[in-house]
């Protein structure tokens, strides 16, 4: 697996594995309707093109295939992180996410996870601020605004 930095040539793979994994992925913590509201957010191409262009975006990928992606602001706004169904877990969203909060250093990391996604923020050390429902298209989505403190390591002065 090579980690890199997202290209405007991956964006059509990138969409696609989106819809891909959302359909088949969080279709069970989701209904058929909330899906496919969620997923017609892929169909403006111009605005994940420049949010993925304007963050720190990184692309999984397996002999020149994409099975994973994700990007994170400099303000700490981890905004997507998503990988292909067929890999889901190997290991790959770890390694993705600790490059991406690794960029920002010791700044607080915030998401926006999916009903799907939540355990595995937890298991990072995320903590729930509150749930939220948004809707997307007229209908109803609950997700979680979740945070994680920067990690502190205890150093000890020798001077």
């Amino acid at each position: 697996m090579e980690i890199r930095e997202y290209r405007k040539s991956d964006l059509r793979a990138i969409l696609g594995l989106f819809v891909d994994t959302v359909r088949k992925i969080n279709l069970r913590d989701y209904t058929q309707s909330q899906i496919e509201a969620w997923v017609s957010g892929a169909l403006n191409v111009d605005a994940w093109d420049r949010s993925l262009s304007e963050h720190y975006s990184l692309v999984a990928c397996d002999c020149d295939m994409i099975i994973g992606f994700g990007d994170i602001d400099k303000t700490g706004y981890l905004d997507r992180l998503y990988v292909h169904p067929d890999y889901q877990g190997q290991g790959i969203a770890s390694v993705l996410c600790d490059r991406l909060e690794s960029f920002v250093g010791g700044s607080v990391i915030t998401v926006h996870a999916s009903i799907t996604a939540r355990p595995f923020f937890e298991k990072r050390g995320y903590e729930v601020v509150r749930e939220q429902t948004v809707i997307r298209q007229g209908v109803p989505l609950i997700n979680f605004l979740m945070k994680r403190s920067p990690v502190v390591t205890s150093g000890v002065n020798h001077g």
